[in-house]
């Protein structure tokens, strides 16, 4: 739940204003952004300004320009992505399926909408055709207009931007890829995006539509200590019943507060070593990573003694009647504080 919040520590304020810096009797006004992520624990953080909000037919929309994390995206009181760090992200959840892949030229991003994924997966030579399909032409009209770094992206002929409901999309085209890759929200209680969590899509849908040695991956939600059996472990268990070979992974995102996900998965092996992996970037991929080499991808599949037992003890599958859901439901709101 996100709410934005305004502060003098003597009076309420008259709406949010983020750029106020003058000081009432030694106190200083400030705005910030607050995200409850789980109860009885919240994130914040202090912006600089509000640079837009705003509604779309599904879901509420909002650019913040934060003083630690630059300009972050929030959807449905939710921070899907900060400027700092996004890379973190995004090419975690590109680029290990895109590696190990011996040459991917066709991609299907479900969601995406803000962009980034299509523009990592975009630097890699091989790839000729990228269908990124998301419910929310708005959202991606937004993401356009205000997020710069994906202006080239966005412009890249081997793009076609879709907008659909993923699942249907996928059901309907004839052709197979070789890498599907969900870029989606996180599962909600009471959104729409848990559906696509389910077995009976990953063994229905997008296992039939990779070519052979495809290979699927999607973002996984928090993968902390105590946040992994929200949504992470059953999502691997879940992916472990479809598909021979599943690799779970993780790392730190620090504007989510927490270890976050993935999962890659396939029926043929995945296997590289980090100078294997650091060979193949270098072969494949435009432009130097921030984030991910080798080393760092083997790495963040080892995961903690922890997580690791609860991931091999893990027996729930996630099915649309027994869907797990990470905490709270997105929703945003202003509010004053004294």
């Amino acid at each position: 739940m996100g709410d934005i919040a305004c502060s003098n520590g003597i009076s309420n304020g008259n709406g949010v204003n983020g750029k106020a810096h003058s000081s009432l009797n030694g106190y200083r006004k400030s705005c910030w952004y607050e995200e409850e992520i789980e109860e009885n624990l919240r994130f914040c953080f202090a912006l600089n300004s509000i640079l837009h909000t705003g509604a779309t037919q599904y879901q509420e929309i909002a650019l913040l320009d934060t003083k630690p994390f630059g300009k972050a995206l929030v959807i449905d009181g939710k921070l899907q992505s900060a400027e700092v760090d996004e890379f973190i992200y995004h090419e975690c959840l590109v680029h290990p399926a895109l590696v190990y892949h011996p040459n991917p030229k066709t991609i299907f991003i479900m969601g995406g909408g803000e962009g980034s994924t299509a523009r990592e997966i975009l630097r890699h030579s091989t790839v000729d055709k990228v269908v990124m399909c998301d419910i929310d032409e708005e959202v991606v009209d937004f993401c356009k207009a205000y997020l710069a770094v994906n202006k080239k992206a966005f412009c890249d002929p081997r793009l076609e931007i879709i907008i659909n409901d993923a699942r249907r999309e996928i059901e309907s085209r004839k052709e197979c890829y070789d890498v599907i890759i969900g870029d989606l929200a996180d599962p909600i209680e009471g959104g729409p995006c848990y559906k696509l969590y389910t077995k009976s899509f990953y063994e229905l849908c997008v296992k039939p539509k990779l070519n052979e040695g495809g290979i699927f991956v999607t973002q996984a939600g928090p993968a902390g200590i105590f946040s992994h059996t929200e949504v992470f472990s059953c999502i691997y268990n879940t992916l472990k019943q479809v598909f021979k070979y599943v690799v779970p992974y993780s790392a730190h995102v620090p504007s989510y507060a927490d270890t976050w996900g993935w999962v890659m998965a396939s029926d043929s092996p995945l296997v590289l070593s980090a100078d294997e992996f650091d060979l193949r970037i270098k072969q494949k991929i435009r432009g130097e990573n921030r984030y991910l080499d080798g080393k760092t991808f083997s790495s963040a599949s080892i995961l903690s003694k922890a997580v690791r037992k609860s991931l091999n003890n893990e027996t729930h599958v996630y099915t649309e009647g027994a869907a797990r859901f990470i905490y709270g439901h997105g929703s945003a709101c202003n509010q004053n504080h004294a």
